[in-house]
């Protein structure tokens, strides 16, 4: 009974998967081939298959790697699966995790971000609310296994100072999200996305918002900041 239900968990995370690529390509946050998405089913890890387009996923060929990093079914898994697999061992609520190469994030990295401990100030309400800290991971090569132990490291160190990590930037490549579900995953995408675009059309001009104002935003709405 346990094994059907587990297959009955992943043959709907394999549908929700193609859902979210399709939504993400349809409106312009991936493109080509670049990206990848994963959800956490139990002990495994299923994610979409290296170079796959994400907005032309079909569920029977999303990989499903086990506890150990083996994979068990579909086609050769994204060679970040070992960055996603690392995310969830070191958050223990992520389900979902989303890699984009987001053109204004991306465009952020390239003529400079605010600082390397957030690529943006808070300059929105909801930017705050729902993103939260971002951290810069410096560039290294797709698929670099460096870059897993930064991320980890940037989990680790942000909860040491009490901030909850929903997502880290990957310089020149794009941005890491990840949350309980898909959905809460692409809202932080998508804030992220569009703060980054608010930043660069106003020429970096905007003030951040107020300590004060930040902090009524933790009390009333326990913004992640």
């Amino acid at each position: 009974m346990e094994q059907v239900l587990d297959e009955t968990l992943i043959d709907a995370a394999r549908e929700q998967i193609v859902r979210v690529g399709i939504s993400l390509y349809q409106r312009g946050y991936v493109h080509a081939s670049a990206g990848n998405l994963s959800a956490r089913v139990g002990d495994d890890v299923l994610i979409t298959p290296t170079d796959a387009a994400l907005g032309f996923l079909e569920p029977q060929r999303i990989a499903v790697v086990d506890s150990e990093g083996r994979q068990r079914s579909g086609e050769r898994a994204s060679k970040t699966v070992a960055l996603h697999r690392r995310i969830y061992a070191a958050t223990s609520d992520a389900a979902f995790v989303i890699h984009t190469h987001s053109t204004h994030l991306v465009a952020l990295t390239l003529s400079g971000v605010h600082s390397p401990e957030d690529i943006l100030p808070p300059i929105t309400p909801y930017y705050v609310m729902k993103v939260g800290h971002v951290p810069l991971i410096p560039y290294h090569r797709p698929g670099d296994p460096a870059v897993v132990d930064l991320v980890e490291e940037a989990i680790v160190t942000s909860a040491r100072r009490g901030i909850r990590l929903g997502a880290v930037m990957l310089e020149r490549l794009g941005p890491v999200v990840w949350g309980p579900s898909a959905a809460a995953a692409m809202a932080v995408l998508e804030e992220l996305e569009e703060t980054a675009k608010l930043w660069l059309l106003t020429n970096r001009q905007p003030d951040p918002l107020t300590p004060e104002a930040i902090q009524e935003l933790k009390d009333m709405f326990r913004a992640p900041w």
